[in-house]
Order: structure tokens, then C-alpha cells, then sequence
């Protein structure tokens, strides 16, 4: 498979042959990423204008677009410089004013000359009773009829591109479209009734009316199907990649395991034993693991981690756990320092503050496999950092590392089995396009014991009851945490700022009761600042969102997260997760300021009535759209130029085990199914799983 199929040249060639593309337009297109034909192809119309011919202007749904054919009357030039030129027009049943302002008579005389009949199509507005149409979007003799579609498709403009151009340019590209060999599964065409997808991609450029636009047409999907179809290969592909290299069998004896569960005050729920299961399971087998555990705030990740890395103890290895920053490693540690107690295991921390010979002793203990269990942050990828016998690496919150880190880290144990971590709901099609080349374990139950949070929303009006109630709160021993939505105030904002918000917080509850930490303070005075409020010498911590991961304090018991309006969802069920985590009853007060848009309000009663996060991450998708669902845009979510993952999510799903079925039968895509999939992998420009073709 050395290059591009001579099939699919034609739709690879620059745009610039396409009717009406210069030099000049060529550069308006690359700022929508369309450089060739088969770019242009993939811009599908969004919207449409229906062009049928009416027997007068008084027939359309004005003010409106209207098309008539009408007999050109007088022609009126304006009386100073940039004034309406005006030319009378009848039609069957009325006379009406075509205007043109800075309109150039010479020019119009030739296009409109009166006495002449015309079909004239725009938008028609009346005037003191007076219809007027100006500057006509088409105007064409009669025998150009077909010229016109009868319902004309509307694109997706950039500047120095106009609808009549992109009309232009589409119709040449689509004269290029080829006939390509099939590569959706037969009796998913026959049981969905889907064109193949050369018609598909024609009939969506010709809609007939607005319900050929929408997401749930047949052309439509059959089309996102395809797309998906590629990137689910390309995943499904880097999947059986990965387990060409041969992983390490990690099988436990359940020694140490049962030692931990002995201990536990309560029993695992059920979505706890099946994720153990499945990670012991995959460990055990040759090859190498490649997990998501996805769980939802508080539903018990940190015990199926640890037993996973229990498994790689007992099979006589080590393990290590990596968390984003210094705070969540600490923290990973102290909950698993417990754990670790009762199974008699070696567990040490390695972060960025490790000098020396302190550094040193770790680093030989690490080499001679005296220390079983390591957490650390991105420290633990230096190069001096070697393991005596890696078998599982933990990564905690994955969109905070990227795919390039999950490979740095393959290099360190080269057949250790990898788990990924996240706290973050993600709607299952996000999930399938973001970690599709992973197998996913879901924890959607919450641990027995774990209290309901009871969530309000109060208006900013009522401020002075909510400092009352933490005054209260706070004499009774317990803590909360203050939301800020900015760090300073800055011209344009109304949003309190948290150093502001601080300063008053101080003055109302006492000197020592207050603490502060955003995102613009040095590190170690974060962690300063932190370390205070978990140990309970502050009782109130100010803060912007750097709290929403992770941070564990069992006694805070109020969250007040002030402007809430202006979070998303992911967000503000993330910092709500924050509290409820010890035996006390907790609140979580989303403070609004009135008066409420739609989607505020949306959003704020959604908190209210649910805690269950992918419940959550689903209304999120609906109202956000997938780019800007929380960790998307910095976690290299492919950008789909058909698909639509909020309104065709099933498809993912079909598109996933159509994938991997394909590449079960037919791993190096040499069947005729398999020969039509590498010309899809082309066409959408999967170059990477081009790659991991031919290097297979």
C-alpha cells in the first residue's frame, strides 16, 4: 500500500482547478481547511432556499425570497453618488422595484434591458406598500430555468468566499466523484436502507427540501457512518498495534488482595468487583492491557487501582501511579498508604521536589526492586528513574496527559499493562472517539455509605444569608470551600474576583478562618495554602476551579460556587463531587445572578435534580456540542467534518464493532472488504493508520 489510490487522485488534486478558484480564493479556502476537491466534497450544506418559480412577488412569505419571471420596465438611475438605482418590474399580478445601490448603468442596461423577460430570485421586502427585491441573488433569461435548483443549497462561508462561488466550485467537484468499491458491512446497508456512498455524497449536495439536511436523513448518516468507519479503524488498528508487542502475564495469586478486602469496613459494589475482574483478567493475559476505568466523583476508583496494582505485587513485579500534580500525588498516596498497610506492601512517592541523596536512595531502591509501588507526577518519566520489573502503569485523569505521554510511558516498562483514570462522565460516543483504541471498565454505582449531596440555587441577592449559614457552619467545626468564577477583576467583568471575595470573607468570619488559592500564585504557596485546609487550620478556602480535581477533604461539607450560571456542567459536577465525602450531611449552594437564561437554567436544574454524572455528561453534549465538552479540546478529539456526535452518537457505537469484526477477520485489510477499507483509510486521510499499515 505504497501511496494514494490513482481511484481517488482526481479528488486530491489542488483546488485551485476547480471552476472559479484562483490563486486569491485558494487562500480564502485554507481558512476552512478545504485544500483539495475531496475537502470541498466533505463541506455539506447546512441550510437551503426554496428557488421554485412563483407567479408573483405577492405569492411569497414576505419579507422573504421569492423567484418570478418578470417583464422589465423603466429604468430610474440614482440622482447622486451611491444613491438606489431603480428598475420597475412586472410580474403577473403587480409591479415592483428591482434596486441596486452603487448600481452601474451601463452594466445594468446590458443585464436588465428593458422590454426584456427575466427571472429574477431574492429576498423581497415592501416598502410604504411597495414591493421591492434588492440586489437579486440570480437573474437569468428564461430558457436558464434549469440553472436554478428549485431548492438551493446553502454552505458554510468563509470571508472572500460567496454562496454563488461555493455553488460554482461544488458543482465542478462534483463531477470528479468516483465510484468506489464497498466498504460498509452489506447487511448494515440493507437493514439501515443506505445509498452507497457515491450517491450518498451526490444526493446530500442536491437537497430537495429541509429535511434532507437534517442529521437523520439516510445520505446524511450514511455518510457520518463513513467517517467514523475510518477513525474507528485507525484506533482498532493502533489497538492491535500495541499488542503486537507481546505483554507480560501478570497473574496474582490474590494473596494480598484478599488481605485488603479482609480489612475494608464494607463491601465492594458491584461495578468495584466487575472492574477488578476485568483488569485482573487482562493482566493475566498475554497481552498488553490497555484500559479505561472510567468512574463517576466518589464511585471507589482508587481500590479497583490498588488492587490492580496489588496483581503486578503478587506476580512478583511493580507498579506505579502517576497523577497530574503534586497535590493529587500526595493525595494518591495517603489513601493508598492505608490500603498498603494492611497487604505489608512498599509504596513511595517521587515528585519534582525529590533532590539529592533522598532522590538517589528512592531511585536504587526503585532499580532493585525494594520499593514495590511508586506514585508519582511527570517525575517519575525522567530518564534516571528504571524499574527493577514494571508491569502495570496507572495514569490518573488522562486529558491532562497526552497520547505522546502514554508512549513516553510504554518506554519505561515496554510490555507493562496500562490503565487509564479518569473522574470525568464522558456520553459513551465521546468516549468511543476519544479512548476507542481502549477497553473500558464504567464505575456507575456509588459505594454504600456515600450520602446524597443536597443541592440549592440562590440567587446572588441573598449573599448575606449564605455567609450566615457558613458563619453557623463554621462555629460547629465544619468547612467549606468558596467558588470564584476569575481570579481578578478586570474592566469588562462583573464576576467577583477571589481575592476579592477573600478579603470580604475574612472580615465577616475572622483572620485565621480564611484561606486562598488560583491559579495565578506561585506553586508552593498553593500547596501551603492547601495543605492548611486539609489539615483544618482554615476552615473556608477561597478558590478558582484549580479544586475540581481530586482534593480530598472528608470534613468540608459546604460548596458555594458563586456566578455558577457561567460553568459547564462537567464543571460544576466536578467541584460538587469536592464535598459529601465524609459521614455528615453536605450542601452544595450554585449561586446565580438574575435573571437566568435558558441555558442557565438548564444547566442549574440539571444539578439539582441529579448527581449521576454521565446523566450529567449527556445533557452537557446536548446543550455544549462534543467540542467543547470539558477536556475535549485539549485531548485531541478528532474533528469530524460530517458526523455529528451529539445527534448521530449510535452510529459510534455500529462504527466501533464494525471496526474491530474487520480487522478479526481480516487484520491486514487483504480481502476485498479489506482492500475497499484501505481506500476509505485514504479518502479520509487516516494517515496514521496508513502507517501502521504498511509497518505491519
Amino acid at each position: 500500500m505504497s501511496g494514494r489510490p490513482e481511484i481517488l487522485w482526481p479528488l486530491f488534486a489542488g483546488i485551485e482547478g476547480l471552476a472559479g478558484i484562483g490563486p486569491k480564493t485558494a487562500q480564502a479556502f485554507e481558512q476552512i481547511d478545504v485544500t483539495t476537491p475531496r475537502d470541498l466534497l466533505f463541506s455539506l450544506p447546512y441550510s437551503g432556499i426554496d428557488r421554485r418559480v412563483k407567479a408573483s412577488v405577492l405569492d411569497g412569505d414576505l419579507p422573504g425570497i421569492v423567484t418570478v419571471e418578470v417583464e422589465v420596465g423603466v429604468h430610474r438611475p440614482a440622482r447622486n453618488r451611491g444613491g438606489a438605482y431603480r428598475i420597475e418590474a412586472n410580474d403577473q399580478k403587480t409591479r415592483f422595484q428591482l434596486v441596486f445601490f452603487h448600481g452601474r448603468s451601463d452594466y445594468l442596461k446590458k443585464v436588465l434591458p428593458m422590454g426584456a423577460r427575466r427571472l429574477v430570485s431574492g429576498r423581497v421586502e415592501l416598502f410604504d406598500g411597495v414591493a421591492q427585491m434588492v440586489h437579486p441573488d440570480h437573474i437569468l433569461s428564461p430558457d436558464e430555468i434549469d440553472t436554478l435548483p428549485e431548492f438551493e443549497p446553502v454552505y458554510p462561508l468563509t470571508s472572500g468566499v460567496t454562496q454563488k462561488l461555493m455553488n460554482r466550485a461544488m458543482t465542478d467537484a462534483l463531477t470528479r466523484v468516483p465510484d468506489l468499491p464497498e466498504w460498509a458491512d452489506t447487511a448494515l446497508i440493507a437493514q439501515e436502507d443506505w445509498p452507497s456512498w457515491k450517491e450518498a455524497l451526490l444526493s446530500a449536495h442536491r437537497p430537495q427540501n429541509l429535511s434532507d439536511l437534517a442529521a437523520t436523513d439516510k445520505k446524511r448518516a450514511r455518510l457520518a457512518y463513513d467517517e467514523l468507519l475510518a477513525h474507528q479503524i485507525t484506533l482498532a488498528l493502533a489497538r492491535a498495534d500495541r499488542r503486537k508487542i507481546a505483554g507480560v502475564q501478570s497473574s496474582g495469586t490474590g494473596a494480598l488482595r484478599a488481605k485488603v478486602l479482609g480489612n475494608l469496613p464494607y463491601r465492594p459494589t458491584g461495578a468495584q468487583q466487575r472492574a477488578m475482574e476485568e483488569i485482573a483478567s487482562d493482566m493475566a493475559s498475554a497481552d498488553r492491557m490497555n484500559r479505561l476505568l472510567q468512574g463517576d466523583v466518589g464511585a471507589g476508583k482508587t481500590l479497583v487501582a490498588f488492587m490492580a496494582l496489588l496483581v503486578a505485587v503478587e506476580a512478583g513485579g511493580q507498579g506505579v501511579m502517576m497523577a497530574p500534580t503534586e497535590i493529587l500525588a500526595r493525595q494518591h498516596l495517603e489513601s493508598l498508604q492505608l490500603l498498603a498497610e494492611d497487604a505489608g506492601v512498599v509504596l513511595e512517592l517521587l515528585t519534582g521536589r525529590d533532590k539529592g541523596a533522598e532522590r538517589a536512595a528512592k531511585l536504587t531502591a526503585l532499580e532493585q526492586g525494594n520499593i514495590q509501588i511508586l506514585v508519582g507526577t511527570h517525575a517519575v518519566f525522567q530518564k534516571d528513574v528504571v524499574f527493577q520489573d514494571l508491569r502495570l502503569a496507572i495514569v490518573d485523569e488522562q486529558h491532562r496527559f497526552g497520547v505522546r505521554q502514554r508512549l513516553e510511558l510504554g518506554k519505561k516498562g515496554q510490555r507493562a499493562d496500562v490503565l487509564v483514570m479518569t473522574a470525568t462522565p464522558i456520553p459513551r460516543s465521546l468516549a468511543l472517539a476519544q479512548y476507542g483504541d481502549m477497553d473500558v471498565s464504567i464505575l456507575d454505582e456509588k459505594p454504600p455509605g456515600r450520602k446524597p449531596i443536597k443541592t440549592a440555587l440562590i440567587s446572588t441577592e441573598r449573599l448575606d444569608d449564605v455567609t450566615n449559614h457558613l458563619r453557623r457552619a463554621v462555629a460547629e467545626g465544619r468547612q467549606a470551600y468558596w467558588v470564584c468564577p476569575l481570579v481578578e477583576e478586570s474592566e469588562n467583568s462583573d464576576l467577583t474576583s477571589a481575592e476579592d471575595r477573600f478579603r470580604r470573607l475574612r472580615a465577616d468570619l475572622g483572620e485565621g478562618q480564611v484561606g486562598l488559592v488560583h491559579g495565578q500564585m506561585p506553586p508552593a504557596e498553593k500547596d501551603a495554602a492547601m495543605a492548611r485546609f486539609v489539615a483544618g487550620e482554615t476552615k473556608v478556602l477561597v478558590a478558582t476551579t484549580v479544586i475540581e480535581v481530586g482534593v480530598n477533604v472528608p470534613n468540608a461539607t459546604i460548596m458555594v460556587i458563586e456566578r455558577a450560571e457561567i460553568f459547564g456542567l462537567a464543571q460544576l459536577h466536578q467541584l460538587r463531587g469536592r464535598v459529601g465525602r465524609g459521614d455528615a450531611d453536605s450542601t452544595c449552594l450554585l449561586m446565580y445572578q438574575p435573571p437566568l437564561s435558558e441555558t442557565g437554567t438548564r444547566r442549574l436544574t440539571t444539578m439539582r435534580e441529579t448527581e449521576d454524572g454521565f446523566r450529567i455528561s449527556e445533557v452537557d453534549l446536548e446543550m455544549r456540542g462534543a467540542g467543547d465538552l470539558i477536556g475535549v479540546a485539549q485531548s485531541g478529539l478528532p474533528k469530524f467534518r460530517i458526523a455529528d456526535l451529539e445527534k448521530q452518537s449510535s452510529l459510534m457505537a455500529i462504527a466501533q464493532s464494525d471496526a474491530r469484526k474487520l480487522l478479526a477477520e481480516d487484520p491486514n485489510l487483504t480481502s476485498a472488504r479489506g482492500q475497499a477499507a484501505r481506500t476509505l483509510l485514504w479518502l479520509m486521510r487516516q494517515d496514521e493508520a496508513i502507517r501502521l499499515i504498511q509497518v505491519g
